[in-house]
């Protein structure tokens, strides 16, 4: 997510001629959301992405989640079919670099995607009725989207984190449910101790 190293020198997974598994729900809480897994299942997970949007790899993983654990799989498209283009990551001319630096600015107030993510939720509920838990599992970008939606009023019963972005001690402190942090080794060590400490802390 273009707050760390990784982002803007190891190249994105291709997958080539991926066929996703699932449909797309035009609307679930509002947002067009990517379904895969059984509808039937007692479990659900959402599957928070990063700014690459719908990518086929980002489907891709739901896809084996969903089978892995049979469970439900929702993608809400937060950026109504907008993702960041990868090629702005690459390309040093100053067109590209403005232009990513405005889809940064314009998809980076986090707070703004949980009551979002919660409408979201709250809409599933009802439209997957068999759903007994869910879970939110953010990837990168949506990690901090995550990490923010499992305080206080969370409608999830466990969430985590994927090499997650712009780690903050803050947002652990607020966290109410359990939640796992797997960080890759682009992520800020300091802080993924503090957050390590924090939710395994006596009474977490």
């Amino acid at each position: 997510m273009a707050t760390c190293e990784a982002c803007n020198t190891i190249p994105k997974v291709v997958v080539d001629d991926y066929k996703p598994a699932g449909f797309y729900n035009e609307d679930i809480g509002g947002l067009r959301c990517y379904v895969t897994g059984s509808p039937t299942s007692t479990r659900g997970i959402f599957d928070i992405y990063d700014v690459f949007g719908l990518s086929p790899q980002t489907m891709q993983g739901a896809d084996l989640l969903a089978k892995a654990l049979d469970a439900l799989v929702i993608i809400p498209d937060f950026f109504k079919g907008n993702p960041i283009n990868p090629e702005w990551f690459t390309d040093k001319s100053d067109a590209a670099q403005q232009a990513k630096d405005e889809w940064m600015k314009g998809n980076m107030n986090f707070p703004d995607y949980v009551p979002v993510l919660f409408s979201v939720a709250g809409a599933a509920k009802t439209t997957y009725p068999s759903v007994k838990s869910w879970a939110s599992l953010g990837l990168c970008w949506g990690g901090k989207v995550t990490a923010l939606a499992s305080g206080d009023g969370t409608p999830f019963s466990v969430s985590g984190q994927v090499h997650p972005g712009r780690l903050a001690r803050e947002d652990a402190e607020k966290i109410v449910i359990p939640h796992i942090v797997l960080a890759s080794n682009g992520e800020d060590a300091e802080v993924v101790k503090q957050y390590s400490e924090i939710l395994t802390g006596e009474g977490s």
